[in-house]
C-alpha cells in the first residue's frame, strides 16, 4: 500500500501493523516514493551480514566442473598516456 506522508503520521500504528502482516509500505511525500516501512524479518533477510564474506564465497557453486582454457601467448603490450601530476 502507498501512504502519503501525514497519512502515514497519524496512522503510523496501522502502517506498522500493515507492514508486518502485508509486507513493505511505500510512504509519497507530493507523489514521490520517499521511504518504505517494512518488517524486521523483512530488513534482516534483504540486509548484509548474512554470514561472513568467507561464508558467502565458500556457499558458491562447485566451479571445478567447468572447463575453462586461456591462451597461453603473453598479452600484447599496451600503450598508457603519459601521467600529468598537478601544477
Amino acid at each position: 500500500m502507498e501512504w502519503q506522508i501525514q497519512q502515514a503520521k497519524q496512522r503510523f500504528s496501522e502502517l506498522v501493523r500493515r507492514a508486518e502482516a502485508d509486507g513493505p509500505q511505500v510512504v509519497t511525500r507530493h507523489s514521490q516514493e520517499v521511504v518504505v516501512v517494512m518488517s524486521a524479518t523483512d530488513y534482516h533477510l534483504l540486509s548484509p551480514g548474512h554470514g561472513s564474506f568467507k561464508e558467502f564465497l565458500r556457499s558458491a557453486p562447485d566451479l571445478d566442473c567447468l572447463e575453462l582454457t586461456r591462451d597461453a601467448r603473453p598479452a600484447p603490450p599496451i600503450a598508457l598516456p603519459p601521467i600529468h601530476h598537478g601544477t
